[in-house]
């Protein structure tokens, strides 16, 4: 058979359909025995996303455009606003990113919210969900555990550089210094902001253990996004939320949420 006609077949193997199967079943019985109830919010919205580093895929109904949800954040936020508790959801989200070995336009996602858990707490659910998940879809390897490690932590043991305190300059200097590549464009007076995120990229992602999760937590206060600031143990305004990897992929991200409405509205 040619590859014409060979178009018609499924990617998924029937086994990986059904190791899908018992981890989505899995993830709801977690959720469930946690009192967490499921929602399901629409896919499809009249507005784009907010976020500037993420693009929406746009359609049209009847002459009128519409978007593709890039996440369910802003509807589920609409239910907690209405006193529905803790909240999860399984369902699909699109975005206008460059297609890749990691990147899909559609792609399933799991999103929940914990009202009255810190972003220590919402760490521990998730590596016990972790935990729970690695035993259903593996078999003859126990699961690796969790290293934890701050945003500030990361940096001083990679490039010796406090990301809360440094500037272009010193950035600039400390990439000269550990024989960093430098990209085109990247110099003394761009945003610090931009050489931390190529920073992370090309350095201190890659660092992390190759077979083994990491969390990464108390981001810099210029990167705060929706996530409540707070002092850490030096004494610096950091962001309260955490990104999960494994490897250098990053799977999850998790907020302490802000709930002050002026604050959310200034930013």
């Amino acid at each position: 058979m040619d590859k014409a006609g060979r178009q018609w077949q499924a990617v998924a193997s029937h086994e990986r359909l059904q190791r899908r199967a018992r981890l989505l079943k899995g993830i709801r019985a977690f959720f469930d025995a946690r009192g967490v109830l499921e929602v399901e919010t629409p896919l499809l919205s009249p507005t784009a996303t907010t976020d500037p580093h993420i693009d929406s895929l746009q359609c049209r109904f009847r002459g009128r455009p519409y978007y593709l949800n890039t996440s369910p954040e802003y509807a589920m936020k609409r239910l907690l606003a209405a006193g529905a508790g803790a909240i999860y959801q399984v369902c699909k989200a699109f975005r206008d990113d460059v297609p890749g070995a990691l990147h899909n336009p559609e792609f399933s996602l799991l999103e929940w919210y914990r009202p009255g858990f810190d972003m220590h707490r919402l760490m521990q659910e998730l590596q016990a969900l972790l935990a729970q998940c690695w035993q259903q879809s593996t078999t003859g390897t126990g699961f690796p555990g969790v290293n934890t490690v701050s945003y500030q932590q990361a940096f001083e043991q990679s490039i010796g550089l406090n990301p809360h305190t440094a500037n272009a300059a010193q950035c600039y200097h400390s990439a000269l210094a550990h024989n960093i590549e430098i990209p085109q464009g990247l110099g003394e007076k761009d945003p610090v902001n931009d050489w931390l995120d190529w920073f992370m990229l090309s350095v201190v992602a890659p660092g992390f253990g190759k077979n083994g999760f990491t969390f990464l937590y108390d981001y810099p206060a210029s990167q705060c996004s929706l996530a409540r600031l707070d002092r850490n143990e030096q004494g610096h305004t950091v962001a309260k939320r955490f990104e999960l990897f494994y490897g250098e992929i990053e799977l999850a991200n998790g907020f302490d949420e802000l709930t002050d409405a002026d604050e959310q509205r200034r930013r």
